[in-house]
């Protein structure tokens, strides 16, 4: 979750949106079936879950908290249901495996993406090694960034994510993603959050790299194949910033995130600060992030479908869907966006799908199904004139 605030503040009314986008029909993408491997990724999830929050599970009184949690959520009294380590734990425990599930699968449907952005990070460095060859007199001002075909990754490559509003089911997510693309990528994770997460991360990245206690009754099988899910633990780097992302101005913004390709993700992150920070608030913040993302950077979103994301406007509270103001504010003209910064191109957009569980999963809570719309940009530089 983000900064809550008790009012919407000041905003302008952005321009009405097509009739044509009320009347369309909203495609539904039904949910794909499981192979046997990902039923098994699934349940080490699962089973990083059980093993960090086991205590927490098995306290008598985890009911009787997760009913507090429920109540402050239906309140929408955000710092209540955040703001205590032990609410915090509960909700981790109750509500992110669902979520890390779903988020490990949009990883691995987008790992195409992803792996584009790994290279051109690469080149970055690459470029920047040069140069500084080049000031030293020992190398010719050329860049070869290899001729890695799009899905093949550069060894040792560092995949830098930016997570707003994340924290339990991101880094869980991250996790899995680095096991399935394999010893070469490393992964460098800033997430950041209003609410103080710093133990529940630090747990679950605990419980990510370090090899599972296994029942005495295992076989000598499970025994032999028994290891972390992400080894070694250097490869995963994760750094939670506990910060309104509302209140960072342009160069803090800029800090965090840094001079290379990355992935930024705002997952069930930005209606919420649409419905409690306001259109204007926001607006200005995702400007911001156009004129400080690095260039071939990806943008995911991803939210409640439908009318669940939608923000009231003005005096009259006339509602918007999520995805226009979104679109309003990154698809723009060229000559309609800040004067610096990216163009965004929309690579992906889906207004309805679902996630269910296969059966056979097991953890210590029933589990939820999720139904999300997502959407995904990347930064491309602007044309010249």
């Amino acid at each position: 979750m983000v900064r809550k605030s008790s009012g919407a503040g000041k905003s302008s009314k952005p321009p009405q949106p097509p009739r044509a986008a009320a009347s369309e029909e909203k495609v539904e993408v039904a949910a794909e079936p499981f192979s046997a491997d990902e039923v098994r990724a699934q349940q080490r999830l699962l089973n990083i879950f059980d093993s960090a929050f086991r205590e927490v599970l098995g306290r008598d009184d985890f009911g009787a908290v997760l009913q507090e949690v429920k109540g402050a959520l239906y309140r929408r009294d955000f710092d209540a249901a955040f703001g205590t380590e032990q609410f915090l734990e509960v909700y981790a425990a109750r509500y992110s495996p669902p979520r890390a599930l779903c988020y490990a699968r949009i990883l691995e449907q987008i790992s195409g993406y992803l792996s584009s952005i790994l290279n051109s990070a690469a080149a970055c460095k690459s470029a920047e090694y040069d140069d500084d060859e080049v000031e030293r007199g020992r190398a010719s001002p050329t860049v070869d960034a290899g001729d890695d075909e799009e899905g093949e990754i550069n060894s040792g490559a560092t995949l830098k994510i930016l997570a707003i509003g994340g924290a339990a089911a991101e880094i869980v997510a991250v996790g899995e993603h680095l096991r399935s693309a394999g010893p070469g990528v490393t992964g460098d994770l800033v997430l950041l959050d209003v609410g103080p997460w710093q133990e529940v991360v630090r747990k679950l990245r605990t419980s990510l790299t370090t090899t599972p206690v296994l029942s005495k009754y295992a076989s000598a099988a499970a025994k032999a194949a028994n290891a972390p899910l992400v080894s070694p633990a250097e490869r995963l780097k994760s750094t939670f910033v506990q910060r309104d992302v509302l209140e960072l101005d342009r160069d803090g913004l800029a800090d965090l995130l840094g001079q290379t390709p990355l992935l930024f993700t705002l997952l069930f992150t930005l209606n919420e600060l649409y419905t409690t920070a306001g259109v204007g608030k926001t607006t200005a913040f995702l400007r911001n992030l156009t004129t400080t993302i690095p260039i071939s950077s990806l943008l995911l979103v991803v939210d409640s479908p439908g009318s669940y994301s939608e923000a009231a406007i003005g005096k009259e509270a006339k509602k918007y869907p999520m995805q226009w103001l979104l679109d309003h504010t990154l698809l723009q003209a060229a000559d309609k966006l800040p004067s610096d910064g990216c163009i965004w191109e929309k690579l992906e957009s889906h207004d309805s799908i679902w996630f269910r569980h296969p059966v056979g999963l097991k953890y210590s809570i029933e589990l939820q199904d999720m139904h999300y719309q997502m959407h995904l940009y990347r930064a491309c530089p602007r044309p010249s004139d």
